[in-house]
C-alpha cells in the first residue's frame, strides 16, 4: 500500500481473511455472545472499508481491536440510552405514549445527540446538561462547576454549536 492511499478492497479482503476469526474470538470473550461478536466483527470491517487509513498497517490486530472497542462502547451507550428512554415511556399516561414509528425517530435523534455531546469536553457537556435538563442559569452553573461565567458562556456556545450542526447537517 502506498503512503497516501486508502486501503484497497483486496487489502481489506486479505485483512479480513487473516484476522476475522481472531477478531470474532476476541469480541466473543468480551461481550459473551457469539452472535453479537459476529455483528461487531462485521461492523469493524465495514468501518475499515470506510476508513481513510493513510499508512500501512503495522499492527493490524491492534488497529482492528481499537475499532471494535469503540463499536462496543457505542453499542453499550446506545443500549443504556434505549433502556433509559423505555423507562421514561413507562411513566407516561397511555394516551401520551408515542407510536412505534415515532419512538424510532426519537431514539435516532437521542443517539445522534448523545454522540454529538460526547465530542464535547466533559465540562462543556456537563454545563450544557445542567442548563438544558436542570434549568440552571449561567451563574448557577459557574458556581456549581467552580469556574467563571465567561467560561460557562464559552462552553454553552460550543455545545449549542454542536447541536446546531447536528440539527442542520442534513438540511
Amino acid at each position: 500500500m502506498q503512503i497516501n492511499d486508502t486501503l484497497k478492497p483486496a487489502e481489506v479482503a486479505l485483512l479480513y481473511q487473516s484476522h476475522h476469526a481472531w477478531l470474532r474470538g476476541w469480541l466473543r470473550n468480551r461481550v459473551g455472545c457469539s452472535e453479537q461478536a459476529a455483528d461487531l466483527a462485521q461492523d469493524t470491517f465495514v468501518r475499515v472499508l470506510r476508513a481513510r487509513q493513510v499508512s500501512p498497517l503495522k499492527e493490524p490486530r491492534a488497529y482492528l481491536s481499537s475499532i471494535a472497542r469503540g463499536l462496543m462502547i457505542d453499542q453499550f451507550r446506545r443500549r443504556a440510552l434505549e433502556r433509559a428512554y423505555h423507562e421514561s415511556l413507562a411513566h407516561l399516561p397511555e394516551g401520551e405514549v408515542p407510536s412505534e414509528e415515532h419512538r424510532l425517530v426519537i431514539l435516532d435523534a437521542l443517539e445522534r445527540l448523545d454522540r454529538a455531546l460526547h465530542q464535547l469536553k466533559p465540562r462543556a457537556r456537563q454545563a450544557f446538561l445542567l442548563a438544558q435538563l436542570d434549568g440552571m442559569s449561567i451563574v448557577q452553573i459557574a458556581q456549581h462547576l467552580h469556574v467563571s461565567r465567561a467560561t460557562i458562556e464559552r462552553d454553552l456556545a460550543t455545545a449549542l454549536g454542536v447541536c446546531y450542526r447536528l440539527r442542520y447537517a442534513d438540511a
